[in-house]
C-alpha cells in the first residue's frame, strides 16, 4: 500500500469517529452530516426531492460540493504546510470505486477553480516546531483543525563506541584478563655465614676508653675510602671486629690511601697494617707503620712510577724491600723510646702500588706479615700470596746514639742511610708480587681478619665472589656491607682493599 492510501485510510477513520457514520453511509457519498458535536443518530435524513449534495439545515447551501475529499483537503490546508491541501482529490481505484462513487442527481457542479498541482517528486519538508503556521478561522461546516501527526523517522544505525580508558572496558574482558603476577619475595640480606649467628652482636656496643691528653689517638670504628683513576676503581674499608666492638677495644687495623703526583704520572699507595693482639699501643704501631711507609714511597714516587710503567720488577723488589726495612727499623727505634720490648711494638704491613696511567695495568704488592692477596676472575678466587724467599733473621738493634757512616746499598731513586738495609728489623720475610691485570679482574688485598674466613669458609668466599662479580664495581656502602659479612669464629678486625679493572 502506498503512503497516500495509508494516510487516506487514517483520515476516514477520524471522520467516522467524529460523525458516527458507518461504512455504508461513507460509501454512499452523502455529505449532509449534522453539525459537529451533534450526538450520533440525531441527524435528519434528506427530504424527498432535496439535492443530495445539500449541507445540513443549520449551515445553508454551499457553493461547492461538500464531499469527504473536500473536507479532508480543507483540514490539510489548515494544518499542513503551504500547498499541501491544493492537491486534487485522488481518483478512486477500481477496488474502492463502489465506495467512493458519487450519487447521481441534481447536485450542483463543483465551482472551485482548479488549483496548480505541486511537484510530487520533491514534497515540501515539514516546518520546524517553532515555525508551525497558526491555524486560521475554521470555515463554516468544517470540523475543527486537528494536526495530523507525521510518521516517526526510521531509527538510525547505532554508532560504535571505542573504549578510551579503564572505565569503558567491557566487563567480560576484565573478567577474562589474567591476574597480575605476584610480586617477587623480598631478598633477605645475608648477615652471617654458618648454621647459627656469631656469639657477639653485629653492631658496636662499647666505645674505646679515651685519654684527655691524647684525644688525637682515638680511632673511629669504621673507615671507608674510594677512588677511580684511568681503568681502575678503588674501594677500601676497615672496621673493628665483633670482639673489639663488644669489649670496647680500639681498632688495631690501620688503613692509609694516598696519591702522589698528578695526571698519568701519579702513583697511588694503599697500605694496611695490623698491630699485635693484646698489646698496649698496638694501634699506634699499625698507624706508625702505615705513616712511615707512606712517607718513604711519597719521597720516591717519581722513580717508582717509572719502574712500574717500564715493568722493571727486579728494581722494584729491591727498592721496596729497602723502604720496608727502614720503616720497620723506625718501629724498633720507637719501641726503645717508649721503653718497651721492640718485638711488641710492631705490625703486619701489606701495600699496593697502582699507577694512574690508563695504559699501565701492572699492579705491585709488597709487605711483611699475615694477611691475604687474592684475585677474582670469572667468579672464582685465586690466592696470590707470594712465597717468601727472604728468610733472614733480624739483626741486632742499632745504637740510636751512635751514627754510622756506612753507606747503604744503592737503589734507583730510593733513600739510603742509617737504619735501612744494614739494620734489617723485619719480624718476618719480605713479600713481593707484581701482576698484570686484565679487564674484569678484581684484586683484593686484606688483613688477616678477612683473609682467614676467605680461606677457611667456602660459603664465605662464594658469597663475596657473587657480590663482587658484577659488571660494575659496587658503591662504597654496598662494598662495606659485603666486607663486613660475619662468620662464627672469626671476630677479628678486618680491612679490605679491592681494585676493579675496567
Amino acid at each position: 500500500m502506498s503512503e497516500q492510501g495509508a494516510r487516506r485510510g487514517q483520515e476516514d477513520d477520524w471522520w467516522r469517529q467524529l460523525y458516527g457514520e458507518d461504512a455504508a453511509e461513507v460509501g454512499a457519498g452523502a455529505g449532509g452530516g449534522g453539525a459537529a458535536g451533534d450526538p450520533a443518530g440525531s441527524r435528519a435524513a434528506p427530504a424527498a426531492g432535496a439535492p443530495t449534495g445539500a449541507g445540513p439545515a443549520d449551515v445553508g447551501p454551499a457553493e461547492a460540493s461538500d464531499t469527504l475529499d473536500e473536507r479532508v483537503a480543507s483540514v490539510l490546508r489548515t494544518v499542513g504546510p503551504p500547498g499541501w491541501g491544493d492537491r486534487p482529490p485522488p481518483q478512486p481505484t477500481p477496488a474502492d470505486a463502489p465506495d467512493r462513487a458519487a450519487p447521481a442527481g441534481d447536485a450542483p457542479p463543483d465551482e472551485t477553480p482548479p488549483r496548480p498541482e505541486p511537484d510530487r517528486a520533491a514534497p515540501a519538508a515539514p516546518a520546524p516546531p517553532d515555525e508551525t503556521p497558526t491555524p486560521g478561522p475554521v470555515p463554516p461546516g468544517e470540523p475543527p483543525a486537528r494536526r495530523v501527526p507525521s510518521p516517526p523517522p526510521p531509527p538510525s544505525e547505532p554508532i560504535p563506541l571505542k573504549a578510551t580508558g579503564p572505565g569503558t572496558r567491557p566487563r567480560d574482558v576484565a573478567r577474562t584478563a589474567p591476574p597480575p603476577p605476584p610480586p617477587p619475595p623480598p631478598v633477605q640480606a645475608v648477615t652471617y655465614i654458618g648454621d647459627r649467628p656469631p656469639t657477639y652482636e653485629a653492631e658496636p656496643a662499647a666505645l674505646p676508653a679515651a685519654d684527655p691528653a691524647a684525644l688525637d689517638e682515638l680511632v673511629p670504628d669504621t673507615a671507608l675510602e674510594g677512588a677511580q683513576y684511568g681503568s681502575l676503581t678503588l674501594r677500601a674499608a676497615s672496621q673493628r671486629g665483633d670482639s673489639a666492638r663488644y669489649r670496647g677495644d680500639v681498632r688495631r687495623d690501620a688503613l692509609l690511601t694516598a696519591r702522589f703526583g698528578a695526571g698519568r704520572h701519579a702513583l697511588i699507595l694503599v697500605a694496611v697494617a695490623t698491630g699485635r693482639p693484646a698489646v698496649e699501643g698496638a694501634h699506634r704501631a699499625a698507624r706508625d707503620a702505615c705513616g712511615w711507609i707512606g712517607g718513604a714511597v711519597g719521597r720516591s714516587y717519581t722513580q717508582l712510577a717509572e719502574d712500574i710503567r717500564a715493568d722493571r720488577r727486579g728494581d722494584l723488589k729491591a727498592g721496596l724491600q729497602r723502604l720496608t726495612d727502614r720503616s720497620y727499623g723506625k718501629l724498633r727505634a720507637r719501641a726503645l723510646e717508649r721503653g718497651g720490648p721492640p718485638e711488641q711494638y710492631t705490625a703486619a704491613l701489606r701495600c699496593l702500588l697502582l699507577s694512574a696511567d690508563p695504559d699501565c695495568r701492572t699492579r705491585v704488592f709488597f709487605g711483611v706479615g699475615a694477611g691475604g692477596l687474592f684475585r677474582l676472575r670469572d667468579g672464582a678466587w685465586t690466592d696470590l700470596e707470594p712465597v717468601a724467599t727472604d728468610h733472614g733473621t733480624p739483626a741486632p738493634l742499632p745504637d740510636p746514639t751512635r751514627a754510622t757512616d756506612a753507606p747503604a746499598r744503592p737503589g734507583p731513586g730510593l733513600p739510603h742511610g742509617p737504619g735501612t738495609a744494614e739494620y734489617p728489623a723485619r719480624p718476618e720475610p719480605f713479600l713481593f708480587h707484581a701482576a698484570f691485570a686484565r679487564p674484569g679482574d678484581a684484586l683484593l688485598l686484606c688483613s688477616a681478619g678477612l683473609a682467614e674466613p676467605l680461606r677457611q669458609e667456602p660459603a664465605f668466599a662464594a658469597h663475596l665472589a657473587d657480590r663482587w662479580s658484577t659488571p660494575e664495581p659496587p658503591g662504597l656502602v654496598p662494598f662495606l656491607a659485603t666486607a663486613q659479612l660475619r662468620a662464627k669464629g672469626h671476630a677479628k678486625d678486618r680491612t679490605a682493599v679491592a681494585v676493579w679493572e675496567a
